[in-house]
């Protein structure tokens, strides 16, 4: 599992490791039940608190991404479809709402945006 901490963004550092977590088990990149590092040893890794880890761990355990077996660790949780389906519409949605702040700026309408938007669901 590679994570990656950047110092320099503002995002808080169990926010950027919730997030890399999660976008590998949302694109695949780690499988089901596969066992994540454990919690003192991703801090040790990363060089960050245990605290900051749990909470990124808790976070994830909460949204339903991962499941802890008492004395065992953290593993990655069953896919739920419609958990994923929810992830990828609010991706979605902000993407839209950004191109929609685009064409605004560029005196594109709606019927144009929308026109543009039916060329790329035919490719």
């Amino acid at each position: 599992m590679n994570i990656l901490i950047d110092n320099k963004s503002g995002a808080p550092i169990y926010d950027q490791i919730y997030s890399q977590i999660k976008a590998q088990i949302v694109n695949g990149a780690v499988r089901e039940d596969e066992a994540l590092p454990s919690i003192r040893n991703l801090a040790k890794d990363l060089r960050v608190s245990v605290i900051t880890t749990k909470r990124a761990y808790d976070e994830l355990e909460r949204e339903g991404f991962i499941y802890t077996v008492a004395g065992k660790g953290c593993f990655v949780a069953p896919k739920n479809l419609e958990l994923l389906r929810e992830e990828n519409l609010k991706a979605i949605e902000g993407h839209l709402e950004e191109a929609a702040r685009l064409a605004a700026s560029c005196d594109i309408g709606k019927e144009e945006l929308i026109d543009m938007l039916r060329l790329f669901m035919e490719e």
